[in-house]
C-alpha cells in the first residue's frame, strides 16, 4: 500500500499534468519542521538575551576620548567666529563703514541678525549633505569656509562688504550640525552625557576666547607699535588681524579633522527599517515624538537667549530704574563667574546626575530652578534699593553660581534630540531642523527681549521689572511643557540596568 506521501506526490503530478501543462517541473523543496511552542519560547529568549547582551556591551564600551577631544576643538570655532567681533564691530562700522554714531547700533544689530538668519537658511542643506555624503566632508568644507570668510571680513573696506562677508560666514554653518551628529555617533547612551558635557564646555570656552581675541588684536598697529606698527598692512586694514586669527583657528581645526577625526556616519548598524534612513523633512517632523522634542529644545533656548541678552543691560541699568548699576569691571567679573560656574556644572555635575536620574528628571530640576533664578534679579534690585549692600553681596554671587546650574538643561535637551532620532542616518537632518529654530530664535529673541526690558524701564512698569515678570511666567511654562517629553528620551539608564538584572 503506497504511503501518504506517495499518494500526494501522484496527485500533485496528475494535477500538474492535467491543469498546468505549460509549467516546468520544479524540484520539491523540503518543508522545515515547525518548532514546538517550548522551543519557540526558548529561541525568543535566546534572541532577547543576545539583544540584551548587545545593548549592555554597547553601553559598557568606553567613549573614544581622542575623537571627542578633536570634535570639541572643532566646536570652539563657531562661537569664536560669532562672538569674536563683538569688542570692535561698532568701531569698525563707524570708521570703515563711515556710519554716523547714532546709526551704528542699527547696523551692528543687522550684521549679527544676518549671520544667524543666513545660518537658518542653510542648516538644512548641511544636515542633508552630512546624512548623504558623510560627516567629514561637510565639516571640513565648513571650517575652511569660515577661515576664509572671517579673514575677508576683517579686510572689508565698506559696509556692504562687511555685511556680505558676515553672511558668507553664516553660510558655512555645517560645523554646528555635523559636530553634534558625530559626537552622538562616537558615544553610547551611557557615555553621551559625558561627551556632550565636554561639547558644551568647549562652546563656552569659545564664547570666552572669542571676545578676548577680538579685543586684544583689533587695531594692532596702534596698540603694538613696536611690532605691528611697522607693518603697513595693519595700518590699511586695522581690523584684519582678529579675523585672520579666527581664520587660523578654523583652518587648524580643518586640518585636525582631516587627519585625526574618523568618519562616523555608519559607525552604528541601525537595525530599524531602511525607510527610516531616507525620511523627508516632513516625514521626520511627523515621526512620533520628534516635533515635541524640537518644541521643548527651542523653548529652553528661548529662555536662555532672552536672559543672556538682557542680563548685561540689567547689570548696567541704574538701581533706581530697576537694575543693579554695576561698573564695566563688575559686569565682566560676574559674566566670567557665570561662565566658570556653567563649566563646573557641565563637566563635574551633569554626567553623574544624568547617569543617576536621566534626561527627563534633569530637565525637570532645571524647570524648577529657572523661575527662582530669574526672580532673584528682582530681589537683588530690591536689596540695593533699600541699601542692603551686605545682604546683596552675601547672596548675589552665590545665587549666580548655583543658578548657573540651569545650563544643564542645554545639554539635556541635546541628548533628547539624539535619542528621538528615528535612525542614525537621519541624525544630521534632525539636528539641522533643531538648529534652524535655534538660529531663528537667536536672530529675533534678543532684540525682542531687550526692547521689552527697555520699555519696562522707560515707563517704570512694575518698577522696571516688567521683563522679569514675563520671563518668570515663561519659565513656569517649561514644567508643563515637559509633560510632552516622550518616554523614549527619558534616559534613565540605572532603571534599565536594574530591570535587566
Amino acid at each position: 500500500m503506497p504511503s501518504n506521501n506517495e499518494q500526494d506526490g501522484g496527485l500533485r503530478s496528475k494535477s500538474s499534468d492535467e491543469r498546468t501543462p505549460l509549467l516546468a517541473d520544479v524540484e520539491p523543496i523540503p518543508i522545515a519542521e515547525s518548532a514546538s511552542p517550548s522551543q519557540q519560547l526558548d529561541n525568543q529568549e535566546d534572541d532577547a538575551g543576545e539583544n540584551e547582551e548587545g545593548n549592555e556591551a554597547e553601553e559598557e564600551t568606553p567613549a573614544p576620548r581622542s575623537q571627542i577631544f578633536w570634535l570639541c576643538y572643532t566646536a570652539v570655532v563657531e562661537p569664536i567666529a560669532f562672538f569674536g567681533i563683538f569688542p570692535y564691530i561698532n568701531f569698525m562700522i563707524e570708521k570703515v563703514g563711515n556710519v554716523p554714531k547714532e546709526e551704528v547700533g542699527f547696523y551692528s544689530g543687522l550684521i549679527e541678525s544676518l549671520f544667524s538668519a543666513t545660518q537658518m537658511c542653510v542648516l538644512m542643506l548641511w544636515g542633508k549633505a552630512s546624512d548623504r555624503y558623510g560627516r567629514k566632508p561637510p565639516l571640513i568644507i565648513s571650517l575652511v569656509g569660515v577661515a576664509i570668510s572671517m579673514a575677508l571680513f576683517g579686510m572689508s573696506q565698506s559696509l556692504w562688504q562687511m555685511i556680505a562677508m558676515r553672511c558668507l560666514a553664516g553660510v558655512f554653518a555645517g560645523t554646528v550640525v555635523t559636530v553634534r551628529a558625530m559626537l552622538s555617533e562616537n558615544s553610547t547612551r551611557s557615555t553621551q552625557a559625558m561627551a556632550f558635557s565636554y561639547f558644551a564646555f568647549s562652546r563656552n570656552l569659545g564664547l570666552f576666547i572669542g571676545p578676548l581675541l577680538g579685543g586684544a588684536l583689533e587695531t594692532p598697529a596702534a596698540k603694538y607699535t613696536r611690532t605691528f606698527g611697522k607693518i603697513q598692512f595693519f595700518h590699511n586694514f586695522p581690523y584684519a588681524l582678529p579675523g585672520i586669527a579666527t581664520g587660523l583657528v578654523a583652518l587648524s581645526a580643518a586640518l585636525t579633522t582631516t587627519f585625526f577625526v574618523k568618519e562616523t556616519l555608519h559607525t552604528h548598524t541601525d537595525k530599524r527599517a531602511t525607510d527610516e534612513s531616507s525620511m523627508s523633512t516632513w516625514q521626520l517632523l511627523k515621526h512620533p515624538g520628534v516635533a515635541r522634542v524640537i518644541l521643548i529644545y527651542n523653548y529652553v533656548m528661548m529662555l536662555a537667549f532672552t536672559y543672556t541678552a538682557v542680563n548685561p543691560v540689567f547689570m548696567y541699568t541704574p538701581v533706581r530704574l530697576g537694575g543693579i548699576g554695576f561698573t564695566p569691571e563688575l559686569i565682566a567679573i560676574f559674566v566670567a563667574l557665570s561662565g566658570g560656574s556653567q563649566a563646573v556644572w557641565l563637566l563635574l555635575v551633569f554626567p553623574r546626575l544624568h547617569k543617576r536620574v536621566g534626561t527627563q528628571d534633569v530637565l525637570y530640576y532645571c524647570a524648577y530652578a529657572w523661575p527662582l533664578f530669574f526672580a532673584s534679579s528682582v530681589l537683588f534690585n530690591t536689596l540695593l534699593r533699600h541699601r542692603l549692600k551686605a545682604a546683596f553681596w552675601a547672596t548675589a554671587p552665590l545665587t549666580l553660581v548655583l543658578g548657573s546650574g540651569v545650563a544643564l538643561s542645554f545639554t539635556a535637551v541635546q541628548l533628547a534630540v539624539n535619542d528621538i532620532a528615528p535612525s542614525q542616518e537621519s541624525l544630521g537632518t534632525l539636528n539641522a531642523i533643531v538648529l534652524i529654530g535655534q538660529s531663528g530664535l537667536r536672530a529675533v529673541a534678543p532684540a525682542l527681549a531687550t526692547s521689552i526690558y527697555a520699555a519696562g524701564v522707560k515707563y517704570h512698569i512694575l518698577g522696571g521689572h516688567l521683563f522679569w515678570l514675563i520671563l518668570v511666567t515663561l519659565a513656569f511654562g517649561l514644567s508643563g511643557l515637559l509633560r510632552l517629553l516622550p518616554e523614549k528620551v527619558a534616559g534613565k539608564l540605572n532603571q534599565a540596568h536594574n530591570s535587566r538584572a
